[in-house]
């Protein structure tokens, strides 16, 4: 129990002892006492005692030790601490925030080590702890615990565990903020070496936030978060798209001909690249599609130009097996960044209303409604539409463009869509609805073509001023 009820009294010397310097103090009702073998040792932790009292620190009854000692005695390593966050956080998790933890602790924690001596090679180190120390499977007794409790990793992954549980730092040695500095380096960088993309950094960044917060307030394990008073500011990167390698509407239209002219599969998935392009739907959404989600007009002469429209409200992103309470490659879940049943509503195009009625009438659908399914009717697997996509490239594309990023993944396609929006002159707030994003990452990914068209609305305005002019 800790209290500020505490008295410390003068030094007493006890002759004939091996230790005769004797400091007592009391804490609450419990007395206390250390013996010294000379008088300046009593007086040094006499006052080490009196600076914590100024100090306004509690002290613990039972060993009498200030509350600073106290966690610095029973602090746990950094490495013991966030594998416990981690199966803390694990069953209310979804499956890509689990993967997200875990990778981004696998950056921070190496680096958070009193010692590099005798360290494994960081790609097995960063495997060690992603993929065994920081992912959970369930124990014989039904509980989630780390995976190399219950399985046993190669030799080399064994080696790097016993090495970072021996090497790592106490949780109290963050009460020195600037410890965080190389952590915070890390977590700006690639594996490579190079930048991380911005949004990238400031996602991992926000895990780490998170673990310290648990560790103050929830574990108490440090007086304060340390993060806000390091000085540190990330290095500067463009998250901005690279315009010159997104394919323009010719380009795309060539790509989705050459999918569709790609064989079996190929004739199966034309419509899925087209949701890509024409309604700038996610891949994971894209797999989640059903019948029910499309309201298409009559397939009627008079309806050839109608528009159809999708009410989106799952995605099913692939994240990998182990990461999943069902051990599938992929996640159940409502749309990104949104509240569990919301939906989202996207008007598509004549050209697609037609691909989605041909693809519904020549291949049916899953037993769920799903529109696009494996050969075997699960999830469609990433592999798949980007080696289709990929045989696409050779075909469309030059051998130089081939060899650049023009259109790199399959991904290009909803960069395509939205751009063409904005360029068609779409209002941002309504590009960013059809598209799933907020206001903000539309104005920090498409920044280029969003300032051509404030040019074009600026004539427009001026126009409108010139006119107003003339009628005065």
């Amino acid at each position: 129990m800790l209290t500020y009820d505490v008295d410390i009294w003068s030094i007493r010397k006890r002759a004939g002892r091996p230790k005769p310097w004797e400091l007592r103090w009391r804490v609450g009702e419990r007395p206390h006492s250390r013996s010294f073998k000379l008088k300046p040792q009593a007086d040094g932790r006499r006052a080490e005692l009196m600076t914590a009292l100024r100090d306004h620190q509690q002290f613990d009854e039972e060993t009498g030790l200030p509350a600073g000692e106290l966690m610095a005695r029973t602090s746990p390593s950094w490495y013991d601490h966030v594998t416990e966050y981690v199966l803390m956080k694990w069953p209310r998790a979804a499956a890509k925030h689990r993967a997200s933890i875990a990778e981004s602790l696998a950056v921070v924690t190496p680096v958070l080590v009193t010692s590099k001596r005798g360290a494994p090679r960081a790609l097995v180190l960063r495997t060690a702890l992603y993929q065994w120390a920081f992912r959970a499977v369930r124990g014989p007794e039904g509980k989630w615990v780390s995976r190399h409790i219950t399985e046993e990793p190669p030799a080399e992954i064994r080696a790097a565990l016993e090495w970072i549980a021996a090497r790592s730092i106490k949780v109290k040695d963050l009460e020195d903020p600037a410890l965080l500095r190389p952590a915070l380096e890390a977590l700006s960088l690639r594996l490579d070496g190079g930048k991380a993309a911005e949004n990238t950094a400031r996602r991992k960044r926000m895990v780490l936030s998170s673990v310290l917060r648990y560790t103050v307030e929830e574990k108490g394990l440090l007086s304060a978060n340390p993060l806000p008073r390091v000085d540190w500011t990330p290095s500067e990167n463009d998250d901005e798209i690279d315009f010159r390698y997104v394919p323009g509407p010719k380009v795309a239209r060539g790509l989705l001909g050459a999918v569709r002219d790609s064989g079996p599969r190929g004739e199966h998935l034309h419509a899925f690249f087209g949701c890509l392009y024409y309604a700038a739907m996610r891949p994971g959404e894209i797999v989640a599609l059903k019948d029910s989600d499309c309201t298409l007009p009559p397939n009627s002469p008079d309806c050839v130009q109608d528009w159809g429209e999708l009410l989106l409200g799952e995605s099913r992103p692939e994240v990998g097996g182990g990461w999943t309470d069902e051990g599938t490659s992929y996640e159940k879940r409502g749309l990104k960044r949104r509240k569990r049943g919301a939906t989202r509503t996207v008007p598509i195009p004549p050209v697609l209303v037609h691909l989605l009625r041909e693809h519904i009438a020549r291949f049916g659908t899953a037993d769920d409604g799903r529109l696009f399914r494996a050969a075997r009717g699960g999830r469609v697997a990433s592999t798949e539409y980007c080696n289709i996509w990929e045989s696409a490239r050779k075909t469309v594309l030059t051998p130089r463009e081939v060899e650049s990023a023009l259109a790199a993944v399959p991904y290009s396609l909803r960069h395509a869509g939205v751009s063409l929006w904005i360029k068609s002159g779409v209002d941002p707030a309504e590009v960013a609805a059809r598209a799933g994003h907020s206001i903000a990452v539309l104005y920090r990914f498409y920044a280029k073509i969003l300032k051509g068209g404030q040019q074009r609305s600026n004539n427009l305005i001026a126009l409108a001023l010139e006119e107003e002019d003339g009628e005065s």
